[in-house]
């Protein structure tokens, strides 16, 4: 963060100072909510949740290094105090990028949000410095914590924002106001809480509302290819750019194919030129993932080329999205076991498939071992069916289906659609998973470990790839 004494913090947050013996202290480390990340210089946040209260650890805290903490009660220690840290941290946040005037790309979707902010990360680090959420922390506590990471060097600041409900996005724009705004998808993530894929829109669209007019340097960056997304257009006074594999996006794919690896290869075309473009990610859909992350590139001004080679050097920034580890006996693991959504599970699959069409031909075999697919309300079951159709439709060698009722609508799914005798099975937790896959596991096979984040599912890819027994106290339950 940009150096603030505690007297300007407390301006900023409207807060009271408390057992501050200098106001006048500089906090010029980094801002926390953990007291183990704690650094000299730095400004540690109590928030109070459910099973921790972080003010019991204020003094922890400023004995590791802490100027002050930000809390919502006296704690002993230097603090500012506030009626509502949250709201408090939001108002920091804003004043320290209004001061840098940093450029702010954020970006939403319903999936792919972080495969693609850690492309486009990669990608403008290559043209200026650049700060962007680490992981998934893109809600109204961990966006304001990326936002303060930001220094007088930040050139680029790369925000993904996630939203529960209407009126989410509209908040975290307000906490960080965006000049580029990329909307990836509306797919049926988090539909149980939404109630409808046209609300997921209608607060998803939030973002494009949010960005200044064109005149102002506001630019919106919609995937042709979505419907939902597209007729956002209609919402925003910025400039419009389309990317997608239609011949109307300004970006777009040409010749898209996949490597004998699963990996996507594609021709770039921008209103600039063309280049082309070999991903080291699996699957097909990240070609989608690449061209959003090529055309926000393409408004900062970088050339076709560098875009091209910047995203045929990209990786994965964040763990257990489709990493890839290939086991001495070789046996590859895909642990793509952090979430999962319709969207995300069927191009998953089709990954799955092509990763393992080298090895089919050398006797090995497509393992998907699939758990529950949260927050999917009414169309939990059909959905769940859906996939395991899918699975089978796709000729996937063997499908492993772990945990409760979910997963038990995955398994019948396959059957009805023609999967018997061992293709599929139904596992009551990740022990027994584990403990199948490594009887029959063999040189050559591919498999796929794929979960919504709340089932726990990457303990399966984690043992499987260490050869260490599942833990009891990650098990999947039968709920």
């Amino acid at each position: 963060m940009i150096a603030l004494s505690l007297t300007e913090i407390a301006e900023i947050v409207g807060g009271q100072p408390y057992d501050i013996p200098d106001p006048a202290a500089l906090v010029t480390g980094s801002v926390v909510i953990d007291s183990r990340q704690v650094e000299s210089g730095s400004l540690f946040v109590a928030f109070e949740g459910e099973r921790v209260d972080g003010h019991d650890y204020a003094r922890g805290a400023v004995d590791a290094g802490a100027v002050a903490v930000l809390a919502a009660r006296p704690v002993g220690v230097p603090a500012i105090v506030v009626d509502d840290v949250q709201a408090a941290l939001g108002r920091l946040a804003r004043t320290v990028v209004e001061r840098l005037g940093t450029q702010v790309v954020a970006l939403t979707g319903s999936a792919g949000k972080t495969s693609t902010k850690d492309l486009i990360a990669q990608i403008l680090e290559r043209k200026a410095p650049t700060v962007w959420t680490p992981g998934s922390l893109n809600n109204e506590i961990g966006l304001p914590l990326t936002a303060l990471r930001a220094t007088t060097d930040t050139r680029h600041l790369v925000l993904e924002m996630g939203a529960r409900g209407i009126g989410h996005i509209r908040y975290l724009t307000e906490l960080t106001p965006p000049t580029i705004g990329l909307v990836l998808n509306v797919g049926t993530a988090h539909i149980g809480e939404f109630g409808g894929r046209e609300q997921i829109a209608q607060a998803k669209g939030e973002l494009v509302e949010a960005l200044p007019a064109a005149e102002a340097g506001g630019v919106a960056v919609l995937n042709a290819d979505d419907p939902l997304v597209r007729d956002m257009a209609t919402r925003t006074k910025a400039r419009v750019t389309f990317f997608g594999e239609t011949p109307e996006a300004a970006v777009r794919a040409e010749n898209v194919r996949l490597t004998d690896n699963g990996q996507p290869s594609f021709r770039l075309h921008t209103p600039t030129g063309c280049s082309d473009v070999t991903l080291r990610l699996y699957g097909e859909h990240h070609v989608s993932n690449a061209l959003a992350a090529a055309a926000v590139a393409h408004e900062l001004g970088m050339s076709v080329d560098e875009i091209a080679t910047a995203l045929s050097e990209a990786g994965s920034l964040s763990r257990w999205r489709m990493e890839v580890t290939e086991r001495p006996d070789g046996v590859t693991i895909v642990n793509d076991a952090y979430n999962a959504n319709p969207e995300s599970m069927r191009a998953a699959l089709r990954a799955l498939v092509a990763m393992g069409k080298a090895s089919r031909a050398q006797g090995g075999r497509t393992w998907a071992v699939l758990g529950r697919m949260a927050e999917l309300g009414d169309e939990a079951l059909a959905e769940h069916d859906a996939v395991g159709r899918l699975a089978v439709r796709l000729n996937v060698s063997k499908l492993v289906a772990v945990g409760g009722r979910e997963a038990s609508w995955l398994q019948l799914g396959a059957y009805n659609e023609g999967s018997w005798g061992e293709e599929s099975v139904h596992v009551s937790d990740a022990r027994a998973a584990i403990d199948l896959l490594r009887s029959e596991l063999r040189p050559g096979d591919v498999v796929l470990v794929k979960a919504s984040r709340s089932v726990g599912l990457e303990q399966v890819a984690l043992a499987l790839i260490e050869n260490t027994p599942a833990s009891s106290e990650g098990q999947v339950s039968g709920r």
